[in-house]
């Protein structure tokens, strides 16, 4: 194990407690599965200016989130400086079930020219679960202060990423499985149920975050997710963190109001979720 044998996880989420289900199920999964100790870092935005997460969207000072699709779309890219660029460090996204011991994948070699240890399978690029070799992303990640005062600071990395494929050490698939991918439970590591239309946790943190006075960040249309084993995983494990005495408020924080970010009406999700057939028709549509 490296880094004095903790694990150290990442999370991106949102800072007004619109998430704050995905962060319990998230957290217990992880300590379910996880034989070593294991640190959390919630990347949420804060209007702290001594905060990595820093943001003030009246004066321009921070991060700039308005290209962002997500509350956190471009921390990913910080962790590297956090971590004063030594060890290793694990990203992904909230919105992930963990099924399998995360020490396997933090151990996972990162070799050669590759700073950063993902999926690359498909078309897309997939850092939303990953794990960085700090040190070595130095020489290619710019400083968070640059970073932060470039808008599409976000969308180029994940460009220079996708077109410089040495950068990225292949994991196996299933350590980023996304919303299923045809893979039966029992075969898959980390579950991302991606599809931000379909989440599993909408069905508790819509009506919760309507009663408490505010929107939910995703303001797209809500479905239906397709696979039910899956809709069923993640009820038992919110039932079971409940259990064991995790709750709700244990991840809430003040919050941090209104920031400008990318609209997510007209989301059309992933191939797993929504059939290619009816995503290729309604595109033509739009593009009519």
């Amino acid at each position: 194990m490296k880094n004095n044998d903790i694990i150290r996880v990442f999370v991106g989420c949102d800072p007004n407690n619109c998430d704050l289900e995905q962060m319990m199920v998230l957290d217990y999964s992880i300590h379910k599965h996880t034989s070593v100790p294991v640190k959390i870092v919630w990347m949420q935005l804060s209007h702290d200016p001594e905060s990595y997460w820093y943001s003030n969207p009246e004066t321009g000072e921070g991060w700039d989130t308005s290209k962002w699709s997500t509350p956190f779309s471009g921390f990913r890219w910080a962790i590297p400086e956090y971590c004063n660029h030594s060890g290793r460090a694990i990203y992904m996204d909230a919105d992930v079930v963990i099924l399998d011991d995360l020490a396997k994948l933090w151990q996972h070699p990162i070799d050669k020219q590759a700073v950063v240890a993902a999926k690359t399978n498909t078309d897309i690029n997939r850092l939303c679960t990953c794990v960085w070799d700090c040190n070595k992303a130095k020489e290619v990640i710019p400083s968070i202060a640059q970073l932060r005062k470039n808008p599409d600071s976000h969308k180029k990395m994940m460009k220079l990423f996708k077109e410089s494929k040495k950068l990225i050490e292949p994991y196996q698939d299933s350590y980023n499985c996304i919303d299923g991918e045809d893979l039966a439970i029992a075969n898959i590591r980390i579950l991302h149920y991606s599809d931000k239309s379909t989440q599993f946790s909408h069905k508790h943190s819509i009506p919760r975050v309507n009663e408490e006075g505010f929107e939910h960040w995703f303001d797209g249309e809500i479905m239906s997710h397709p696979r039910q084993d899956l809709i069923k995983l993640f009820d038992r494990y919110y039932n079971e963190a409940l259990v064991e005495g995790y709750c709700l408020d244990n991840y809430r924080v003040e919050a941090f109001g209104n920031f400008p970010k990318k609209s997510q009406q007209g989301y059309n999700g992933n191939n797993v979720t929504r059939p290619t057939v009816s995503r290729s028709f309604f595109s033509k549509l739009f593009k009519r």
